[in-house]
């Protein structure tokens, strides 16, 4: 057994099962075949009078190997024989927790008979992020000891909660100062020496108090009206079960379930979106033991809606933080929003009144650009214009101490250019943040032609820091996501034209599962900014000589339809209802008669949904061929984090896959020669035409 994850150890009387596979002692099948021999080695031993259950390292069980569940021949029997043993121990067996037990974990630690926990540890069952339920009679045991409505609420959620709300629950049964083990020891000698009686949950019945009436019949409705999510289903089932049934047919519930989901194409979806996100901070080609920059003060440029939000990621996370801005009325005006921000949080008891002011005493407000010079990394924030970021650039390249990083906050501007500028520009790169600042996930970090690898690195380890999902771009007009958002808007614009409504062709794509369509998303940010991008790519030269290229946004921009904010844009507004706007649709009418495109009434869902976004998968494998992204999978996590993009589909180029890419291939050529391509729209990409000829996978390329 040295070889094995798992050991068995003995301190006097009592056997320590000491699990240790770091960095989390993830529940890999080696770990589970070393608990099983390990408990087996336990139960050969008649002078150990109880047994421990305790993690090595920084954490407790912090869940299953994911990668497990891609073999199509897993199975938790073995794992749930191990924990239906483990609690059929005539001796006491008690869980010492630290830091997280999560999923397995928490499971492993309901199947013994005590759990001690240290003051700062967490516990949950958070399967349902991955569009699983917990397969080792969580959705049973947990019900037993907590409570039906704590049990729903924790599996339905994926929440975590800490010690305290863990002891109150029923889920602890302890909670010591004490080293984990130390504790866990003594709480095993006492119950060994008292002859105490093996709890086991599995024998417990859930507290009828715990389903106040309807519970369960609200909260299958809820879960039934989202189909796309077939987990939530089986998690009431299972808690239902638990409420209503003997243990053993909960168990047997709880695994066709499990089965079922696990084929899901929603937990497939999501677990590929899991495995995505870590890929994404894997940058190719940096060492391991690359020495990063230290980052202690953060200086933001600019205190409008995009600075002002950037500066409240760094100080949430800590970072005093200097924001400085140009004059002192838009200062006061950015202070007074970031203000108006954390009061809102407070009202709604998020963060207590103590924590704002924490936070609020971490940022230093100033006037001067001079101030910047003490910070380790300063993020310009300013008007998306190139003459003034290049302007800003040069300034800061004067102003940043030598090795401080310089991060530009652009969306589509040429980062290179604005590096250059600097006089610097291997400490320069681009931060896409996206808004609001302090509440998306999503970063693009855009590497330059010379940005050194030690500030890539560096900024990719600090969007962790501040609760961001970073994946990393390479220079080219929108870089990834606007990159192919802009071909999203060209085809929605075009089916505009042609005949289609706004509705319509919103709720196409809303039926993927989007939030909303390219229309009302238009409409929410503002056609005057979508108008002036398209407007300054043009001056920049990057637009086809397409007299129809996204004429009509340009044509709302000139008509004053801004969208939401005027009232008007595709869609009128009666406070943010959208309604049917006839002027759009005189607008749309009489661009297409100008312009000599004929109109038609036999525009199909499936042709919206396959032109806007089929286009965008052929675009996202150009950007894989140029090098712009790392991976296919970079890609997925760009627009499932930032624009929306659902889940449960995984993300448009594992949608892509899970489709067939002959098929995508085969519809492109399909609009190629209906429509026409003499601007290149329907032109495939050759890698994209290689891995469908192939039958290969863009997540595999």
């Amino acid at each position: 057994m040295s070889s094995s994850p798992v050991t068995l150890k003995s301190e006097g009387a009592i056997g320590v099962l000491v699990i240790d596979n770091p960095p989390v002692n993830a529940l890999s099948p080696a770990t589970v075949q070393g608990l099983i021999d390990g408990l087996a080695a336990f139960e050969a031993r008649a002078d150990l009078k109880a047994l421990v259950v305790h993690c090595e390292g920084r954490t407790f069980v912090a869940g299953g190997d994911i990668a497990a569940f891609e073999d199509p021949a897993f199975s938790a029997a073995p794992y749930n024989a191990f924990l239906a043993r483990l609690e059929a121990c005539s001796r006491p067996v008690v869980a010492a927790l630290h830091g997280t037990a999560l999923g397995g974990g928490l499971e492993l630690a309901l199947a013994c008979h005590w759990r001690v926990a240290s003051p700062g540890t967490r516990v949950g069952l958070p399967e349902v992020k991955l569009g699983l339920i917990p397969g080792s009679l969580g959705t049973q045991r947990l019900p037993r000891v907590a409570g039906a409505e704590r049990a729903l609420d924790m599996m339905l959620s994926g929440r975590m909660v800490g010690a305290q709300d863990a002891l109150a629950a029923g889920i602890v049964d302890e909670i010591s100062e004490r080293a984990p083990l130390q504790a866990a020891l003594a709480r095993a000698q006492a119950l060994a020496e008292a002859g105490a009686t093996p709890r086991r949950t599995s024998a417990l019945t859930v507290d009828p108090s715990s389903l106040p009436g309807g519970l369960l019949d609200k909260a299958m409705a809820a879960a039934r009206s989202k189909p796309q999510y077939p987990v939530h289903e089986a998690i009431v089932s299972c808690v239902q079960a638990a409420a209503t049934l003997p243990f053993e047919q909960g168990e047997r519930i709880e695994a066709d379930w499990f089965g079922r989901v696990l084929r899901s194409g929603t937990s497939k979806a999501m677990r590929h979106l899991f495995f995505a996100e870590r890929a994404a901070d894997k940058i190719p080609g940096l060492p391991r033991d690359l020495a990063l920059r230290p980052v202690q003060k953060v200086g933001v440029l600019g205190a409008g809606t995009m600075g002002g939000g950037i500066a409240m990621c760094f100080v949430n996370a800590g970072y005093d933080t200097v924001l400085v801005e140009a004059s002192a009325e838009a200062l006061e005006r950015g202070m007074g929003i970031i203000r108006k921000n954390y009061d809102a949080t407070v009202s709604k008891g998020r963060l207590s009144a103590e924590e704002r002011d924490r936070r609020l005493a971490r940022l230093t407000p100033s006037l001067r650009d001079t101030d910047l010079g003490s910070c380790d990394i300063v993020i310009e924030a300013v008007f998306e214009n190139m003459a003034l970021k290049q302007q800003i650039a040069k300034r800061l390249g004067e102003v940043c101490r030598p090795g401080a990083i310089i991060a530009t906050n652009t969306s589509t501007l040429d980062v290179d250019a604005i590096a250059q500028a600097s006089g610097r520009p291997a400490d320069v790169l681009g931060t896409h943040f996206f808004s609001p600042a302090n509440v998306m996930r999503l970063l693009e970090v855009v590497r330059g032609a010379q940005t050194a690898p030690d500030v890539l690195a560096t900024v990719m380890q600090l969007a962790r820091r501040i609760g961001k999902v970073a994946a990393v771009s390479g220079v080219c007009y929108g870089f990834i996501g606007n990159r192919m958002a802009e071909v999203y808007m060209r085809e929605a614009e075009f089916l505009l034209l042609e005949g289609a409504t706004p509705a319509k062709v919103d709720q196409a794509i809303e039926s993927l599962g989007l939030a909303m369509g390219p229309c009302r998303m238009l409409d929410m940010a503002g056609i005057d900014v979508g108008a002036k991008t398209v407007i300054e790519y043009g001056k920049a030269g990057g637009l086809p000589p397409d007299p129809t290229y996204r004429v009509v946004v340009r044509k709302l921009f000139e008509q004053g339809q801004f969208g939401q904010k005027t009232g008007a844009g595709y869609y009128r507004y009666e406070g943010r209802t959208p309604l049917a706007n006839p002027d759009t649709q005189a607008t749309c009418d009489a661009l297409a008669a100008q312009h000599g495109i004929a109109r038609r009434d036999d525009i199909s869902d499936s042709e919206i949904i396959e032109r806007l976004i089929y286009s965008m998968v052929n675009e996202g494998a150009r950007i894989l061929e140029e090098g712009i992204a790392y991976r296919a999978s970079d890609i997925d996590v760009v627009w499932t984090a930032g624009y929306g993009f659902p889940d449960h589909q995984g993300g448009p180029m594992f949608l892509a896959d899970e489709r067939g890419l002959k098929h995508v291939v085969e519809r492109l050529d399909h609009y190629a020669a209906t429509r026409g391509n003499p601007f290149g729209y329907w032109t495939v990409s050759p890698l994209l035409r290689r891995l469908a000829s192939e039958g290969g996978r863009l997540s595999r390329s």
